[in-house]
């Protein structure tokens, strides 16, 4: 793969082309040998939204989260999974493409940048599933849908930030992969997943809302949950996927030639 012939070394337009190129390999290795392709997107959030729908309906009385259930849980499962498979990639990111990374004239933070935009392109094939299972399930839609983009956004540089944070991290102390699993799997349980925001006690509301995941996931939901809505929550997201962005571009810098010594 050649990115040479479009704009200057290190220019914006080669950058931005050879982003694209990345994340399109990706989304080709991924699928080209699947029989389901683009299905797999969807099929796993799907499946795990129907697990928690009958164990959460069926088996206990739930008390947690509205109706209809199923729009509740994907509606937060597909923007989890998003974070999550980007994170786990995040810890991978340049051990699995060293040569490359070594070798490649453009910053090498298109490396942490192409997961983030092939995962998210994953996301936005997954939203027809959230569009019919809201229509099957007669989930009111209201004003709140217009915030769905803010939430993109703010998950893009939440993700961006933390992918300048763990890859180089991963690179430098391996032990750091495994370590990124198992806060994962915590924080799926931290984050309203299963459950919303004001389902938790009174005295953890206001900690819990210093998870970013809280208000990123609230402006997700509140087009179909009005009563999901927490501002303290999302405000508290903006400044902290700010904040990690700033974090993640400085560590980064600092760190960039450490790590292709490291490689």
């Amino acid at each position: 793969m050649t990115t040479a012939t479009v704009g200057a070394p290190g220019s914006p337009q080669r950058y931005f082309h050879s982003l694209w190129l990345l994340s399109a390999r990706d989304l080709r290795v991924r699928y080209s040998t699947s029989a389901l392709g683009y299905l797999w997107s969807v099929l796993d959030p799907l499946v795990m939204s129907a697990i928690y729908w009958f164990v959460f309906t069926q088996i206990f009385d739930r008390s947690a989260g509205e109706q209809p259930y199923i729009v509740f849980l994907i509606s937060a499962l597909l923007p989890w999974g998003w974070f999550n498979s980007s994170v786990s990639d995040f810890t991978r990111a340049f051990n699995k493409d060293a040569r490359l990374v070594r070798s490649t004239a453009i910053p090498r933070s298109i490396w942490v940048n192409r997961i983030v935009l092939s995962k998210g392109i994953e996301f936005i094939f997954s939203i027809p599933v959230l569009v019919l299972f809201a229509i099957l399930g007669g989930a009111q839609v209201g004003w709140g849908i217009l915030l769905f983009p803010v939430g993109m956004l703010l998950q893009v540089m939440l993700l961006v930030g933390l992918g300048l944070l763990v890859a180089p991290l991963c690179v430098l102390y391996t032990d750091l992969e495994r370590t990124t699993a198992l806060i994962l799997r915590a924080l799926f349980y931290a984050s309203p997943v299963i459950y919303g925001i004001y389902d938790l006690p009174a005295a953890l509301h206001q900690v819990a809302a210093f998870n970013p995941l809280f208000g990123i996931f609230t402006l997700y939901r509140v087009g179909f949950f009005p009563d999901q809505w927490d501002g303290f929550a999302v405000i508290v997201a903006a400044l902290m996927s700010v904040g990690f962005l700033a974090l993640g571009v400085f560590t980064f810098r600092r760190l960039e030639r450490p790590v292709l010594k490291e490689l």
